[in-house]
Formats: C-alpha cells, structure tokens, sequence
C-alpha cells in the first residue's frame, strides 16, 4: 500500500505517535476546554499545524471513508488533518469533487467544532463552492443556534472578499452584529479589516453608518490598518 493509500487507522496511529503531551496540556487551555467553555470535552495530541499541513498534503488523495473516519475523531489534531486534506481535495479536484466534498462538510458540521477547524477549512470548501451558486446557506448558519456554524458563515464569506464582492460579507456581518459571542465578533472584524485591505474606501463608508452600534471587539480588529487619528474617531462613536 503506498503512502498515498493509507487507512485511517493507520494514520490515528501514526498521529499519535507525534503527539507532544506538554504541548497537548498547553493547547487545552488555550483552546478553552474547560468545563463550560467553547471547546469543553476537546482532545489534543500537541501536534503543530505545519506537521499536520505537511500530513494532510502527503495523503491528499486519502479515500473519502477514511477522511470521515478521521472527522469523525474526537481528537481534534485528526479533524483538522481531515478538513486539510478536504482542502487539497477541492484545489486539485474537479467541480464533481468540489461539490461533493462541499455536501458532506455540511453533513458533518458538527464535527467542524473549533475556530481553528472553521478558519482552515470554511473559505476554501464553503465559501469558494458558493462563488458563483446562490449563498442562502450562508444566512442559515448566520442564523444556527451554533456558535461555530455561524463563524463558518462568516469565514466563508472571505473567499467572496478576495474576488472583491463585498455585498454578501457585509450582509452577513450584519446579521451577526448582535451576536453575544466574542469569537463571532473577532471574525467579523477580521472579514471587516480584510475589505480594507482592498477597498478602504468600502470599509470606511461602511463604518461611518455602523461604528456605534458594532461591538467593541469587532470595530477594534476592523480599524487595525488605519493610523491612530483615523482609529481614534472610530473609536469615539461607540
């Protein structure tokens, strides 16, 4: 079996023979998996994202079955390694693979659980399959009770900010902007700072009507760019 074929047994065991326990405790605290926090119940081998990116590119031709048996792990190194190789799967597959691939992301968002899992993954098999399709499914995860299935919502609305369509981003930070949770209005804001890296004329018109009633967290992370003037005034209108 070359490498290319490997199961996914095969590759848990090979993952947690990588695994760094001091560095698995470092990443539970950091990754709030504390009783009653968002990653409550989580579990870490303490494998780095380089080593897991170089893994995911190694097998990215991993058959589907084994890719979901990997999802469907409750380590969250084996998640992110399957979301990874989804990745590859999409840039080098056809638009069948894409969408299939797309389909099964949305099949099995519950086990897409972390906003590192959303950040790695959302743009690249949500957001691009979405380009050029109707993006209604966008505004229902805006609208999930769940908190990472809004920030895929979000997130996957960076791959529109690079082809510079800004409609659909800003009409989605719009339904969250009364979102109670802090790692929803970090994602905003950074989808917000990313039109002003393109278009800051965009970003400025669209925060001299919204400033005020943004949250905090997500007009700070918005204004990063700007000099502090320009950061000051915005920040005067909350």
């Amino acid at each position: 079996m070359g490498k290319d074929r490997k199961t996914a047994r095969q590759i848990k065991k090979l993952l947690k023979s990588l695994g760094n326990p001091e560095r698995a405790k470092f990443v539970l605290r950091y990754f709030k998996c504390g009783p009653g926090q968002y990653g409550e119940g989580d579990r870490f081998l303490g494998i780095t994202s380089p080593v897991l990116r170089r893994l995911a590119k190694e097998y990215r031709e991993l058959e589907t079955e084994e890719v979901l048996q990997l999802l469907h792990s409750r380590i969250h190194e084996e998640r992110g390694l399957a979301l990874l190789i989804w990745n590859h799967q999409v840039a080098r597959g056809t638009a069948s693979t894409h969408e299939k691939i797309y389909r099964l992301y949305l099949k099995n968002i519950k086990w897409i659980n972390n906003w590192d899992l959303v950040d790695c993954s959302a743009e690249f098999v949500i957001g691009r399959y979405l380009l050029n399709r109707d993006p209604a499914i966008l505004e229902k995860l805006a609208s999930s009770k769940s908190l990472w299935q809004r920030r895929v919502a979000i997130i996957s609305t960076f791959a529109f900010i690079k082809e510079k369509r800004f409609k659909l981003p800003l009409r989605i930070v719009d339904r969250l902007i009364r979102d109670r949770e802090d790692l929803i209005h970090k994602a905003c804001g950074w989808m917000l700072r990313e039109i002003g890296k393109r278009e800051p004329e965009v970003l400025h018109s669209y925060l001299h009507k919204n400033a005020s009633t943004l949250p905090r967290t997500t007009l700070r992370y918005s204004i990063e760019r700007f000099d502090q003037k320009t950061r000051s005034r915005y920040l005067a209108m909350k």
